[in-house]
């Protein structure tokens, strides 16, 4: 007698005897029948792994699906206490329009632009105090963010906080001001969807759109640190945390 392995149906487990035909001679073999592993669903296993990674928007630039959920409930409280202490403002471009979308900061900086230009300040010009500090949980959030996307090790140091409402926009820029563009940008996405554009280090270059929503977080660094980004007009809405608006967090490593 000899125990050989045969494939049968992965839920099955049964004995069978049969004769093989050997001539003049018939043996009597026992087969042993054993579950077969099932063959891997990989179309499954590609999607959850893509969804770890991200989606690559650029070379550079991933899009981060949900990301940022698990901290939404905490990043909203701390938002609160910051737009507390430094109230959300229109503020002027150097050539004197008013910006739609209304702006604020946390961090050891903001970034700021009146009739003198664009930079980065350690004081609120309305309130002549410092930004709020950069919350823990925003912090980490960053960071982690920074981490899955392919930059270990970033920590930023300020935070520009964008409240857009129904038809505001903002035009494709680049973010310059910073002293060190080894560092990532991270942009978080909370409230209304909004259409995110991404293009390339030119103005002129192609421009791909990406609808971003609650909890998703981009991440731009590399050959795509100064690429021209923005968001397309805001269509209105009704968020179930946020209303008829979508906040923006945008992280960066600015002094």
């Amino acid at each position: 007698k000899f125990l050989v392995p045969m494939c049968c149906s992965p839920h099955l487990r049964r004995w069978e005897r049969f004769v093989p035909v050997t001539g003049r001679r018939c043996t009597r073999v026992l087969i042993r029948c054993s579950p077969r592993p099932l063959m891997p669903d990989l179309f499954t296993a590609a999607s959850i792994a893509e969804e770890r990674r991200g989606e690559a928007i650029a070379p550079g630039a991933v899009l981060l699906r949900g990301f940022a959920l698990p901290f939404v409930n905490d990043v909203l409280a701390a938002f609160d206490d910051i737009t507390a202490q430094a109230p959300f403002r229109h503020m002027t471009t150097p050539w004197g329009a008013a910006m739609s979308v209304a702006m604020t900061n946390c961090g050891e900086a903001g970034w700021l632009t009146d009739r003198t230009g664009y930079r980065y300040d350690r004081i609120d010009p309305e309130t002549g105090q410092p930004w709020p500090a950069m919350p823990e949980c925003f912090r980490e959030l960053a960071s982690r963010a920074a981490d899955r996307a392919g930059y270990p090790g970033f920590v930023p140091d300020a935070c520009l906080i964008n409240r857009y409402a129904p038809v505001t926009r903002l035009t494709l820029h680049q973010d310059r001001d910073e002293r060190d563009y080894g560092h990532p940008i991270v942009s978080v996405s909370l409230g209304l969807p909004a259409t995110f554009q991404f293009g390339g280090p030119k103005r002129r270059d192609a421009v791909r759109s990406f609808v971003v929503r609650h909890g998703d977080a981009v991440v731009w660094g590399g050959v795509s640190r100064l690429a021209y980004h923005g968001v397309a007009e805001l269509k209105s809405g009704e968020h179930p945390l946020l209303g008829n608006q979508r906040i923006n967090l945008t992280f960066r490593r600015a002094l």
